[in-house]
């Protein structure tokens, strides 16, 4: 008995659907990990400015720069 679908019935035709599903989870895993780690010393919470005056405190910028830029924001 046939059934006009192949002999599957209709659970064979939700497998695809289900595997579609879960690829999807896992590539939007993926790139939520990657996201996270490319900010690793940055917080979601930080201003442009707490992160300005990190930058100034580690010396990767000088004064100056840190007086431009402040006034820039």
């Amino acid at each position: 008995m046939m059934n006009g679908f192949g002999g599957h019935g209709w659970g064979m035709g939700w497998w695809w659907i289900i595997g579609l599903i879960i690829i999807i989870a896992i590539v939007w895993m993926v790139v939520k990990g990657m996201n996270q780690n490319n900010s690793p010393g940055q917080s979601p919470g930080k201003s442009a400015l707490d992160i300005l005056k990190e930058r100034y405190a580690k010396g990767e910028i000088d004064k100056q720069e840190f007086e431009e830029r402040k006034k820039d924001l």
